[in-house]
């Protein structure tokens, strides 16, 4: 069984057409996205914190840690929702990963920000992932 580095919680639905976004609007949502994500990022790693206290101990230490884990995931669950509703997809929850669907020569791609970058200075096609990153001044909007 993974240990509780790798959890990811279940993606919401999508229940509406998927967003995509021009560089210029993805720039402009960062100052929220960058909120959402910090709290992703501390939240996970309170999850992580917990589950492994859960792993652990026992008696009601591990009952505490318990409820512990169940609450930062339940919280965790409301971010990844928030940041759904912005209409990004959250890729790595330890390093605040975001991708925005965007056009690219006809077809859909993904503009790639991390938390800490201050702007969107990447893109990459949708099976690529993060080591097929390229710079934005070569996106064809």
């Amino acid at each position: 069984m993974a240990g509780p580095q790798s959890f990811v919680p279940p993606r919401p639905t999508p229940s509406r057409p998927i967003r995509r976004f021009t560089l210029e609007q993805a720039n402009r949502s960062l100052p929220l996205v960058k909120r959402v994500v910090a709290d992703i990022v501390a939240v996970h790693q309170a999850y992580t914190e917990a589950q492994g206290r859960v792993e652990n101990t026992t008696g009601k230490e591990q009952s505490a840690a318990q409820s512990a884990a169940e609450a930062s995931l339940d919280r965790l669950q409301e971010l990844v929702e928030e940041l759904t509703d912005i209409g990004c997809e959250i890729k790595d929850y330890q390093t605040g990963l975001i991708d925005f669907v965007a056009r690219h020569e006809d077809r859909d791609v993904y503009l790639c920000w991390r938390l800490g970058e201050e702007a969107i200075t990447h893109w990459h096609e949708l099976h690529a992932g993060f080591a097929g990153r390229q710079p934005v001044s070569l996106l064809a909007e």
